[in-house]
């Protein structure tokens, strides 16, 4: 969606310009790849003895944990889970609802210094990850519930905010600028001349965001919330493999839930039944809402949420003690030069990430699409590949990256792997849905002059879906960024490793420059890939 609207912002560049740039920016990617690998296989990286619980590991994924206690156990920590994903999400789509109408560009008009500063407010939230934000709020709130839903809300919001705001961006102006004509004030004029005819567009992509907050949930589980992530962690630290096993297909059973619901009502959206201009009530959708407002009152419910615990006596003296403690961030050189050398390691395996994963996902696409016409066996082969991109994207990353240290030595290696692994499960299912939407007729050319099956997919589906590939490529390489703190909250080494450090030790102006070091990071990474994206249109 984002690549969507930027390329319809963009513009018009010369051929031959646009193909040296494109040459440029891809001898830069293979640089960075060749510089990160370079760092990452340094030194001894195999654990040759880690090999036979690896292999205990795998083995158990036939014979998983399916006794009635232990699965009564599952199902109450998954209501734990959706419980907060739908709350998170929920308070995500609010903020972003209502952060819009300030960051779009319509409602500043010319005034782009404002414009620009409510940005970068923005980008402080988007630049950290929920799971550091869990880690932040539990010294402010302790163990209270409200930990989980505002660590999936607030960065979720920003994000939702900033994509809220293109999408109004986007919309006729005709009726925003009739009401300002009226007299009406620019916020109130974009909350009735914008909102309206971009309601479709947004509820599409607040069904997006219910599925990125179920996994949300499981890793704030990970790190203490509850949950399927808290089962899967306390299963994987006692090596139960059966029962990680059993988590693991609980939790794809519940990511392939929110994915059909999410895709149904995207589908109505994008293709609705009533023809323009006849006004009537979509089942469907109407559903939808009324399902979504029941699963809010029903999840508030359930996790016993206090407003007043949020501006209660305590919580008020923790904020004060922490920004006190906090301000102003440490700058001694000590710091500074391992921020600086941890900073290397995020990117080079953010970098290592992106290209394991883009390179998966070339692989698959072809066979995860889902096809007009096949036989039964290319179907079940499409269906196998659909299941599997599912099962890498269910488990978190630090689940992938403490599988792979039973065989690999700590480092950039483990910590790129896993976060490769679980990126192409995202990434594999969006290039399979390029290459579904891409035009059947240069293929259907190809065929009808004898060229075989997979000459036909090379040169008349692949270049087709090339461009959209290397962008969601790119958008994932931002999100890649803060996931990278995630495993090196567990020891996996970058920004992330250095953090708990330094939270472990309260030491919090050093908590300050760390994490003022990964939003500068966030935000030097998202204009980098606006840039290639840019170039490669």
């Amino acid at each position: 969606m984002t690549a969507v609207l930027d390329r319809a912002r963009a513009p018009a560049v010369p051929r031959l310009r646009r193909d040296r740039r494109r040459w440029a920016w891809g001898l830069a990617a293979l640089a960075a790849v060749g510089w990160s690998l370079a760092g990452a296989v340094g030194g001894e990286v195999a654990n040759p003895a880690g090999a036979p619980q690896f292999g205990r590991f795998a083995a158990a994924a036939l014979s998983p944990a399916v006794d009635g206690a232990f699965l009564g156990v599952l199902a109450g920590a998954a209501l734990v889970t959706v419980a907060y994903a739908v709350l998170g999400a929920a308070l995500a789509v609010l903020l972003g609802a209502l952060g819009a109408v300030l960051v779009a560009r319509t409602t500043w008009g010319r005034r782009r210094l404002g414009w620009t500063a409510v940005r970068g407010v923005l980008a402080v939230p988007r630049g950290l990850h929920e799971a550091v934000w869990g880690l932040l709020l539990v010294n402010v709130l302790g163990l209270d519930p409200w930990v989980g839903v505002l660590a999936i809300g607030l960065p979720y919001g920003a994000v939702t905010a900033t994509v809220f705001a293109d999408l109004l961006d986007e919309v006729p102006r005709g009726p925003y600028e009739a009401l300002l004509a009226a007299g009406s004030g620019r916020a109130a004029a974009a909350l009735y001349g914008l909102l309206p005819p971009a309601a479709g567009g947004l509820l599409s992509y607040a069904c997006y965001r219910l599925e990125c907050a179920v996994r949300s949930a499981v890793v704030l589980g990970m790190v203490g919330a509850g949950g399927l992530g808290y089962q899967l962690a306390l299963s994987f630290a006692s090596l139960r493999w059966p029962q990680v096993w059993s988590a693991v297909y609980a939790l794809a059973l519940l990511c392939l839930a929110a994915d059909v619901a999410g895709r149904a009502v995207r589908r109505r959206v994008a293709a609705p039944r009533r023809p323009p201009g006849v006004f009537a009530r979509d089942r469907l959708l109407t559903a939808a809402v009324l399902g979504t407002l029941a699963a809010v009152a029903w999840s508030w419910w359930y996790l016993a949420l206090s407003p007043a615990s949020l501006v209660a006596a305590r919580t008020r003296e923790q904020v004060a003690y922490v920004l006190d403690a906090a301000w102003p961030p440490a700058g001694d050189g000590a710091l500074l030069a391992e921020v600086a050398r941890q900073t290397v390691t995020t990117v080079q395996t953010s970098v290592l990430a992106i290209a394991v994963a883009t390179a998966g996902a070339v692989l698959v696409a072809g066979v995860a699409a889902r096809p007009l016409r096949a036989g039964p066996l290319r179907r079940l082969c499409g269906v196998l590949a659909r299941a599997g991109l599912l099962l890498l994207r269910a488990v978190p990353p630090p689940v992938w990256a403490l599988v792979l240290l039973f065989v690999l030595r700590p480092g950039v290696l483990p910590g790129a792997l896993a976060l490769g692994v679980y990126t192409l499960g995202v990434l594999g299912r969006l290039a399979a849905e390029a290459v579904e939407e891409a035009d059947p007729r240069p293929r259907a050319a190809l065929t009808a002059l004898g060229a075989r099956p997979a000459g036909g997919w090379l040169y008349g589906v692949a270049p087709q879906a090339a461009g959209p590939v290397l962008a969601f490529a790119l958008y994932r390489w931002e999100v890649a960024v803060r996931d990278t703190l995630l495993v090196g909250l567990l020891g996996a080494g970058g920004l992330g490793a250095l953090l708990a450090a330094r939270l472990a030790a309260f030491d919090w102006p050093a908590v300050s420059t760390v994490l003022a070091a990964t939003v500068v990071l966030t935000l030097a990474v998202d204009l980098t890939g606006a840039r290639a994206r840019r170039a490669l249109r």
